[in-house]
Order: structure tokens, then sequence, then C-alpha cells
């Protein structure tokens, strides 16, 4: 690709992985950014990855070929307004936010189509800020790509090329149908996580036993709740109506499942749950989320004394470290079971095969 300048209006988390990943292919390009934080623009300034080293103006970017707008959906839409009649004609206006319909909405009323092409890399970190971006964050994660109606092959082609150099999987969507298939995958299930954790909050009594003995499936299942409550009230807010749309058919399927419990309908709670089962196994889970994946397993434990030490042993001796250790104490598995976290998939399935090897048996979740 030929050289070209890049500005970045945000370079936190998402907005740094980017310019690093660039900098790196192409030490030629000229990377300019603003930020709400002039420190964060003098960190890249001394990292040596952006050539400004104070904050830019807007009319900085005024040459730019590409300029990724990385903050906050509402920030982005008030960059639009200034960035219109002052950028070259050429050059392409992207955002990285996780609800596109609001800056679609805003690029149409702005007259901009000709110059927008909408993005969302699926990938991120429960970390936040340059210091925690790295430039293979997007390594293998699908990158959303939105065209507008007046955005021209070429324009796509050209744009379709840089998400792939970042190691990213492009795929390229209607901005609503993005935004709908967003709410179902991530934005519902988050809002589900959230009431859950308050439900067993609210029904708890006063010893916490049910705080007490949550074990694998709930910690599982409400692990997203860790995720920032603000950044979801943004979301939720940003994606109101594809979001409402499938909470309303979530409850109408909750109370199917509720009608089939009293009627003692096995067959229909049967059906639904392998139907389930059967397409959460057909999905091929990626890594690349806001929190970083679990890599742990779950073994029985033999009824004898020092068993713990022996596993450990086990592992210590081929070199395989343990993140983390623990028993769980409610009977998800018919015995006592052991939990055990490792730091990597790779140490994961060697911990898996060696301790098979020594006649464990062994449960991955």
């Amino acid at each position: 690709m030929a050289p070209k300048k890049i500005g970045f209006l945000g370079l936190g988390l998402i907005g740094g992985s980017i310019a690093r990943r660039l900098k790196k292919l192409h030490s030629d390009w000229t990377l300019i950014a603003s930020s709400g934080h002039a420190e964060t623009i003098a960190e890249a300034y001394h990292m040596g990855l952006i050539a400004n080293a104070s904050m830019c103006d807007v009319t900085d970017f005024a040459d730019c070929d590409y300029i990724f707008l990385c903050m906050p959906v509402q920030k982005n839409i008030e960059y639009l307004r200034f960035l219109r009649g002052n950028i070259k004609k050429g050059c392409i206006i992207t955002d990285v936010g996780s609800v596109k319909s609001d800056i679609h909405r805003e690029v149409a009323a702005l007259g901009m189509e000709h110059q927008f092409i909408g993005g969302h890399p699926m990938a991120g970190s429960e970390k936040t800020g340059l210091s925690s971006s790295r430039d293979s964050l997007l390594e293998n994660a699908y990158y959303i790509i939105t065209p507008t109606p007046r955005t021209t092959p070429e324009a796509l082609a050209d744009f379709t090329e840089l998400t792939e150099s970042l190691g990213a999987i492009p795929m390229v969507l209607d901005y609503e149908l993005h935004d709908y298939a967003t709410a179902a995958i991530s934005h519902l299930p988050h809002v589900i996580a959230y009431n859950l954790v308050n439900l067993v909050r609210a029904c708890d009594d006063s010893d916490e036993t049910m705080k007490t003995i949550a074990a694998g499936g709930f910690k599982d299942i409400t692990r997203i709740a860790s995720s920032s409550p603000v950044m979801w009230e943004n979301i939720c807010l940003s994606n109101k109506k594809p979001l409402v749309r499938l909470i309303d058919t979530f409850i109408r399927m909750l109370s199917q499942t509720r009608e089939d419990i009293l009627a003692e309908n096995g067959t229909a709670l049967t059906d639904s749950f392998s139907a389930a089962r059967d397409y959460r196994d057909s999905i091929n889970i990626r890594g690349n989320g806001v929190l970083k994946p679990v890599y742990e397993l779950y073994l029985d434990l033999l009824d004898e004394a020092g068993q713990i030490a022996t596993v450990a042993t086990i592992l210590a001796s081929n070199r395989l470290s343990i993140k983390n250790i623990g028993i769980i104490h409610n009977r998800e598995f018919e015995g006592g079971v052991l939990r055990l976290e490792m730091y990597d998939r790779d140490s994961l399935d060697a911990a898996v095969a060696l301790l098979q090897r020594h006649h464990y048996t062994i449960y991955e979740r």
C-alpha cells in the first residue's frame, strides 16, 4: 500500500492498538492523533507512534487519507460535524463503535455518506487506555465493516484491505443488521448477566448462602457482569430498539420454559435444551472480547490425603504453571472436584493430556 497519513481522534485501547499495528507494518506512514488527555498524546509521541507532540487541531486532519474516530459514539458524532468540509477529497472517515445506527444516521444527515465507512473491531480487554493497547489485539478478531449507500467499491476494497492488514477478519454488514446481531450476541447477554446477579443478590438470605455456594456454572454465565456499568449503560441506550425487541423475545421464550416446567412437559424441555446445546457446540468461540478467555478444567479428586499436592506436583514437574486453583464445594459434579485455571490454551491442552495419562477424569467447560 502507498504511504498514507492516518488520523486518530481518540487513542485508547482500540485506537492505540490499530495505530501500533499500522506503525509496525508501515514505518513510513504518518500517524497523528488527538485525545481527551494531553498526557496520552505525549506518551504516544515519546513512543514514536505519532508525529505530533501536542494536541492536534481539527484542521491538522485536513490532508489525512483515513481518520479513525475512537471516542464514545456521541463524541464521534460531534467530531464528524467539525470534520465536515475540512478534509480532502478521497479521505475516508471510519469509527470503531459497537453501535452503528446513530452515527450512520448522522453521516446521512450531514451529507457525508461518500466519505464514511463504519467499523467495529470485535476485540477488547478489561483494561483501557493507550498503555493497555498492543499491536496484536485485533488478530483473528472479526472486524465488522458497515458501508453507506454511497460507499464506492474501490473505497470499500481499500478499507477491507486495511482491516486485513491489522490481522483481523473483515465482514461487511448492513449497519442495522450489525446492531441487531450485536444486540443478540453481546448486549442482551450483558443485560441478562447483570439481572441474574441482581436476582441472586435480592433473593439471598442474611447468611449469603447463595453467594457462598456459587460455583462454576453461575460464575461462567455471569462473568460479563464484571464489565463497566457506565459503558454498558451507554451501549444499551444507543442500541435501544434492537435490544428491547430481543428482550421481549427472550421474555416470551423464558415464559414458555416456565409453562413447560409447570406442565411437567419434559419432552419440550429436553428438546429446547438439546437444540440449545447443539447450536452452542457449533459456535466457533473467539477469545478477543472485552473479557479475557478463561482456560480452566475440572477433575475428580480421589478420596485420599495429599491429592491436591499430587496434582500440582504432576503439573509442576512438566513445567506447567497453575494460574488459579480451588475446590468446587457444591456438587455440580458427582464427587469432589478440583478446579484448575491455566495461563493459556496450550497450557490447558497439555494439562488435560497429562492428567488423563495419570488416570484423572477431566471436565472442560
